[in-house]
């Protein structure tokens, strides 16, 4: 197999910040940071992102505009010159308890918008926002659990037990025939004509390859040989993911849908996915998709119309 990804056009896998982990615990230095001048601040309620007037990029803030929340070092932008950390402009995050109004926007709607230095810190707000608001618990002993490190860890003062951010690992893979044509699905929740690539959980103790082979077979009874490759990963923080995408040679091509999460799946032919897109009775997935990308590489060109 010859395909690949386009280099950049991964939206949500785009960073420039800084993490800059070892700052997570010198509390001096991030009241010295948060008191910066050129500090900036992202605002997130639930899982939406406060919005420039436009609604083409986030509203940065000064910390003395922020408003009251729960506060997380993202980390530093060391392009943006010496700035008051004498390291660079640090960036912060600040999850509200309000409720977002038309002033936020959620990740699939800003995703592709984003410039890179946006995209990095989208994703990493957003994934620890959805994690913080499933662990307030120890999974230990159900105690209450405090927040330590800059919102990077979760400490339980009754057991001792220290809990951190997790990806949940995910393949999705586009499969080719021998006759290079593409399977694509619908989930049984979709409308008719809205087509994707397949997509599934990395089990426990299971190798990408293996769970490439077992969610193909599982979902659309289409057996994938020896032939996988790599082709990139993206996180996908709704809540938890991280994609990692694949393309796949089948051996065997007899399709038998699962008929639970696949209502239909059938392979397409290049002529096949342009003339149903161009008609209108075929949907593909938004740009800020690995889904999209991995359609894209095989197709060997850019298209249009999505969800």
């Amino acid at each position: 197999m010859a395909y690949s990804i386009a280099s950049g056009s991964l939206a949500l896998s785009r960073s420039v910040l800084d993490r800059a982990a070892d700052r997570r615990r010198d509390d001096d230095w991030l009241e010295k940071a948060w008191a910066a001048d050129d500090t900036q601040v992202v605002v997130v309620a639930g899982d939406q992102l406060l919005v420039n007037s436009e609604r083409t990029g986030l509203e940065l803030l000064t910390p003395a505009d922020a408003p009251e929340g729960m506060r997380i070092f993202l980390g530093i932008d060391r392009e943006s010159g010496a700035g008051q950390t004498a390291e660079g402009r640090a960036v912060f995050g600040v999850l509200t308890e309000a409720e977002p109004d038309e002033s936020y926007g959620g990740l699939r709607e800003l995703g592709a918008l984003l410039d890179d230095r946006e995209a990095g810190i989208a994703v990493n707000v957003i994934g620890l926002a959805n994690w913080h608001a499933v662990h307030t618990h120890c999974a230990n002993c159900g105690a209450h659990t405090e927040v330590i490190e800059a919102g990077h860890v979760r400490h339980c003062p009754v057991c001792g037990r220290s809990h951190f951010p997790r990806s949940d690992p995910a393949i999705i893979v586009l499969v080719t025939d021998d006759q290079d044509r593409a399977l694509l699905g619908r989930n049984e929740a979709w409308p008719v004509g809205r087509y994707s690539t397949l997509a599934g959980f990395v089990e426990p103790g299971e190798s990408l390859e293996a769970a490439v082979r077992r969610e193909v077979l599982e979902e659309s009874g289409v057996v994938v040989g020896p032939e996988i490759d790599y082709a990139g990963s993206q996180p996908w923080p709704l809540p938890a993911s991280l994609m990692l995408g694949f393309y796949a040679k089948a051996t065997g091509f007899d399709i038998e849908v699962d008929q639970d999460e696949i209502a239909e799946a059938k392979w397409f032919t290049r002529e096949d996915v342009r003339a149903l897109v161009e008609a209108g009775t075929m949907a593909l997935p938004g740009a800020i998709s690995i889904s999209r990308r991995l359609i894209e590489g095989w197709y060997g060109e850019s298209l249009t119309g999505s969800w």
